[in-house]
């Protein structure tokens, strides 16, 4: 077992004066007999703890650290900007480079608001969808996070489609009854719900490619009735590309799977590892914001100049570079490859998912659909395997439901790194 003494001393302390020690819940290990590496630094591909451990890490701060850690085009960036101040709470020529950017990059987004965070983000979003719309109801897919907004933190009740319950203490039935929750990938069951409310709904909201359940991608058709349904009855089709956007491809997972939502929602990459993200669409549903319109939305830290200028950087590098985005699916396959054929070698049945920098593994011996499947997965394999790669210095989410992201900073060594622990990890996942 690697030393952590630090690390626990560290996390006692931190649970005196936070909830579980942390200001995020999965930071806290909560289900993994051990506590959280407290991070010092970080170097590309590379994590080190304040106990002196250093990590291959694929973590990447939940997916931000596309180009890798400390970035140096990236960090000269913001620290040139920070000398001018840290904020401003007033109009930016940035601000508009950056969105200018985006726009080119997402052509279904021709007007855009820059945000703090993907929960601002999505939540933002419903809201402009039910002024423009001028109704209240929303749909979500059973298991895609979309943020800690009250309306969206609502699941599906046993089995089918149904009115959603709250999911978290402090939100409301009221709430509650305007959410209304399907299974992901289920195009009967969705269709179904649309021709009986789909005039009552304001917006369908999704992640084309699920990233809170694992990595769990759309069947062939799903986001197709998607578009096809919600046109039909005038609702707002919102692409929830937080996680998969810039990562699924550069121009997200709508270009990869040609389809043109009405409004899109961005994050993580967006602010090139500072807090920043953002949403935007159509003209028309964004000319209903404040100061145009009437569905208010404002935030002091929006549009800060070092997220800003930390995102811009990142988002020009990641265009600039040559093949950019087939290196780093090329690197995520190989991982992906040894993985598969560790878990062969082990006898442990496993099914793992892929989609550009995205991937995650579950184990499994039938496919993982949507929530469902997700949940019916060993968790006591889990436990064992992250524990052992932990141990051998490979740092994964501490979680079966997270995806894992690969960066440009990861080597060849760094992978041959990685698959040579998942041999080791393979065989003490089959013991559990």
């Amino acid at each position: 077992m690697i030393d952590l003494t630090l690390s626990k001393k560290a996390f006692e302390e931190a649970r005196k004066y936070m909830p579980g020690g942390v200001n995020s819940p999965v930071r806290s290990y909560p289900h993994m007999d051990c506590p959280p590496p407290f991070i010092a630094s970080a170097k590309g591909a590379h994590i080190t703890d304040i106990d002196g451990n250093t990590y291959v890490d694929y973590v990447g701060s939940w997916g931000p650290m596309i180009l890798g850690h400390a970035y140096p085009k990236v960090i000269k960036a913001i620290q040139k900007a920070a000398e001018k101040s840290t904020s401003y709470g007033a109009p930016t020529e940035i601000e508009t480079e950056l969105a200018a950017l985006v726009t080119k990059i997402y052509p279904s987004i021709e007007k855009m608001r820059l945000v703090s965070s993907g929960t601002e983000a999505t939540m933002s979003a419903l809201r402009a969808a039910r002024g423009f719309t001028g109704r209240d109801k929303i749909l979500k897919f059973a298991g895609c996070y979309h943020g800690h907004g009250d309306s969206l933190l609502v699941k599906a009740g046993s089995g089918a489609a149904t009115f959603g319950s709250p999911d978290s203490a402090g939100v409301t039935k009221g709430t509650a009854k305007d959410t209304v929750v399907v299974p992901y990938n289920d195009i009967q069951t969705f269709s179904k719900k649309m021709e009986e409310e789909g005039d009552e709904i304001a917006a369908v909201t999704v992640e084309p490619v699920a990233g809170n359940m694992g990595c769990v991608l759309p069947v062939e058709g799903f986001l197709e009735t998607l578009r096809r349904e919600t046109e039909k009855h005038g609702t707002v089709l919102i692409f929830d590309e937080v996680m998969c956007g810039f990562r699924t491809a550069l121009h997200g997972a709508q270009d990869f799977y040609h389809i043109k939502p009405d409004m899109t929602c961005l994050g993580k990459i967006i602010g090139g590892g500072l807090p920043a993200a953002a949403y935007g669409g159509k003209r028309e549903i964004m000319n209903c914001i404040a100061p145009d319109g009437s569905v208010y939305q404002a935030g002091t830290l929006s549009g800060n100049p070092l997220a800003v200028t930390a995102g811009l950087e990142t988002l020009k590098e990641i265009c600039s570079i040559p093949d950019f985005h087939k290196t780093l699916e090329e690197k995520t396959k190989k991982i992906i490859d040894g993985w598969k054929n560790a878990a062969k070698e082990a006898g442990v049945s496993v099914e793992i998912h892929q989609s550009g920098s995205m991937f995650c593994l579950f184990f499994s011996d039938k496919p993982v659909l949507n929530y469902e499947d997700s949940c019916a997965c060993d968790s006591k394999k889990f436990k064992a395997w992250f524990l052992s790669m932990l141990n051998q210095g490979i740092y994964l989410a501490p979680s079966p439901f997270e995806t894992l992201f690969v960066s440009y900073a990861h080597s060849d060594e760094d992978i041959e790194r990685t698959v040579k622990a998942a041999s080791v990890a393979m065989r003490e996942a089959a013991k559990a």
